[in-house]
């Protein structure tokens, strides 16, 4: 795949989504996912949950589930499916192959924004060494009240980090998510290149509004840094 050129000006702002762009957590979460649920009589496959939810919030998922399955869980469901999460990444979780090399490359400014919690977010760029490329430059679904694909949260970064809109590229790995930058005004580009992404992805984020998309760390350089 050859050097391609974002339109217009060059990005003032790189938005990354943590999970499946960053760090390759979402086989990882989905495996707890269907666990937990399985125990209390919801049968979702790790697949399923991942076709049906990635890009959500937490909150917005079980939502669903509850209504899809005229269940409610337990009240403590959060708390445990949080600590089996962390328990999980401290030992398997593995950055995105050649993201870091990525980040190592952009000389404008990132940040992170996420629909999962502040306390996984940060669990997961501790745990692969990602931390250091963002400080605290780290946003959160659970800071804005609506979560992905409304526009709110990478809205809220882009605020936050004093950028315009229009001068923001997100990377997402959801149609969720690629639907929430376009919202935003933002150009988006679609990410393949974590072990959960099917085949058929690329056609969704594109469907989803993805102006371009990198099927790997390698293909996602040459779409973030033209040559000179």
């Amino acid at each position: 795949m050859g050097r391609s050129v974002l339109p217009n000006r060059p990005p003032a702002l790189h938005i990354f989504d943590c999970d499946g762009v960053l760090v390759d957590s979402e086989v990882l979460a989905t495996r707890i996912e269907s666990q937990l649920l399985h125990a209390v009589g919801v049968e979702l496959t790790p697949e399923s949950i991942a076709d049906a939810f990635i890009g959500f919030s937490d909150t917005e998922m079980h939502r669903r589930i509850e209504a899809d399955w005229g269940v409610t869980l337990p009240a403590d469901f959060t708390v445990t499916r949080a600590a089996r999460l962390e328990e999980v990444f401290r030992t398997e979780l593995r950055a995105v192959p050649g993201i870091a090399d990525v980040l190592e490359a952009l000389n404008e400014p990132r940040c992170v924004a996420s629909s999962s919690a502040p306390e996984r977010i940060r669990t997961s760029l501790a745990v692969t060494g990602l931390e250091k490329f963002f400080g605290p430059d780290v946003f959160s679904a659970s800071s804005v009240e609506r979560g992905k694909p409304a526009p709110d949260l990478f809205l809220f970064a882009a605020d936050a980090m004093q950028t315009d809109p229009a001068r923001c590229v997100v990377i997402e790995d959801s149609a969720p998510g690629v639907a929430a930058g376009r919202a935003a005004g933002m150009r988006v580009v679609g990410f393949t290149g974590a072990s959960h992404c099917i085949p058929t992805l690329s056609d969704q984020l594109r469907e989803a509004g993805a102006q371009e998309i990198a099927r790997d760390a390698e293909a996602l350089l040459d779409v973030l840094v033209p040559p000179p």
